[in-house]
């Protein structure tokens, strides 16, 4: 890792070499922060460089990844998603510019497709076959999905309401998969004892820093994507926090190396029946309460974040904004990607562009704002609830006079 200085305590501010099996801090049980040596990237790397790069993978940006090396076995497309300038979508809300970076084109059609891809990694420095973490559904997949690609052994533990799609994968993947009747916290728990227990490798991202700085480069190819021109907002939906601390550290760290002049401002969405970072948020304190886990965006329903500290961290230094949103308006967002944008969005995915829309509603951002608002998933993974979203289609017999009825039932096709 020739770039990597040490590891250091977000909390007690202790400071130790990094390892590949480093997780939280010996001394206080803080969760960490991978630090850079921000000259020597700067000396080794510039725009032109990493312009003539032909890996359009995440793995482009290597000087800003905790790795000596991706190693010899295959590994999954990670990264790389598109940003698309979404005008007619940005004419709808009533802001300037808006711009729309679809991460479900993931292999495993999620973001945490990011993480997964460095736990493997990691996994191997380690010299770990097995691999184990707790998730919601994404979290899941994408390991399960990293991991086969890499011939690593999963087990994964989910919540009984994981999205059937979602635990589809896992299984189609060949994780050894455990559904635990209880919440994301009870997950999170028996998972967390399982692998004390057989010593895998722990890919839960609010134990091991490193998932963060896989979760990072989806800020850096946003910034390439603009010239290295930032934006001034970046909207992230939010769960434990793991994935708008990554998308603060992404930015911080171009900053730091001289890649970029500014810093964006983010917003952080939550669900408003989930929501204990934004409340912690709104109340400028670092103390947080548990919360039901009472939404459809699946994704982000975490009533007891594991990686508060710099989500909160994230969203006061960057100066941000909190917004919660119904679950109405996710699935009207997610109608909105779809039908202005083109995008397929699960719920948890969706949130993002919900929190602009209402961000724009209340003047927490002016209309006059440059905007990007991150798609975590595919709407493929949560089906049930993008029917919910879309409707049902128009079911009749095969036969004219029947469509012709149903169209004028509907206002369609008027002669």
């Amino acid at each position: 890792m020739s770039y990597v200085m040490d590891a250091k305590c977000t909390v007690c501010g202790h400071v130790f070499p990094a390892g590949p099996e480093t997780t939280v801090c010996p001394d206080c049980g803080g969760i960490l922060d991978i630090e850079y040596d921000y000259d020597a990237i700067r000396s080794a790397l510039t725009k032109e460089t990493l312009a003539g790069r032909t890996d359009r993978t995440m793995w482009r940006y290597m000087e800003f990844l905790p790795v000596d090396g991706i190693g010899s076995r295959p590994r999954l497309r990670v990264g790389g998603s598109p940003l698309y300038r979404a005008d007619r979508l940005a004419k709808t809300l009533g802001v300037k510019t808006l711009y729309i970076k679809d991460d479900g084109q993931n292999p495993t059609a999620s973001l945490k497709d990011r993480a997964s891809a460095m736990a493997v990694v990691k996994a191997e420095e380690a010299g770990k076959e097995i691999i184990a973490c707790s998730s919601t559904g994404n979290a899941a997949s994408s390991l399960a999905g990293n991991a086969a690609a890499a011939g690593h052994q999963t087990f994964i533990f989910v919540p009984a309401r994981a999205p059937k799609g979602k635990v589809a994968q896992l299984m189609m993947f060949g994780a050894h998969v455990i559904s635990v009747e209880g919440s994301y916290e009870d997950t999170f728990r028996l998972s967390a004892e399982a692998i004390d227990r057989w010593g895998w490798y722990n890919r839960n991202a609010a134990i091991n820093p490193y998932l963060m700085e896989g979760k990072k480069t989806v800020s850096l190819e946003i910034a390439e994507q603009l010239g290295f021109r930032m934006p001034d907002y970046v909207a992230v939906s939010v769960g434990d926090g793991c994935t708008i601390a990554g998308v603060w550290k992404g930015f911080r760290d171009l900053y730091e190396a001289g890649f970029i002049d500014r810093l964006p401002r983010l917003i952080s969405v939550q669900a408003e029946g989930c929501c204990p970072i934004n409340t912690a948020a709104a109340a400028h304190t670092m103390k947080w309460k548990p919360q039901e886990e009472n939404t459809i965006a699946d994704s982000i329903a975490v009533g007891v974040p594991r990686n508060p500290v710099k989500a909160l961290r994230a969203i006061e230094e960057s100066h941000g904004v909190a917004v919660n949103v119904s679950d109405e308006e996710i699935l009207a967002a997610m109608r909105l990607l779809g039908r202005e944008a083109g995008v397929f969005a699960e719920p948890a995915g969706a949130a993002g562009t919900a929190g602009v829309k209402k961000a724009l509603e209340t003047g927490l951002i002016g209309k006059d704002a440059e905007v990007v608002s991150l798609v975590t998933g595919n709407g493929l993974k949560d089906v049930s609830n993008a029917i919910r979203a879309a409707g049902e289609p128009i079911r009749i017999p095969p036969e004219m006079d029947r469509l012709l009825e149903a169209f004028a039932e509907k206002g369609l096709m008027k002669d």
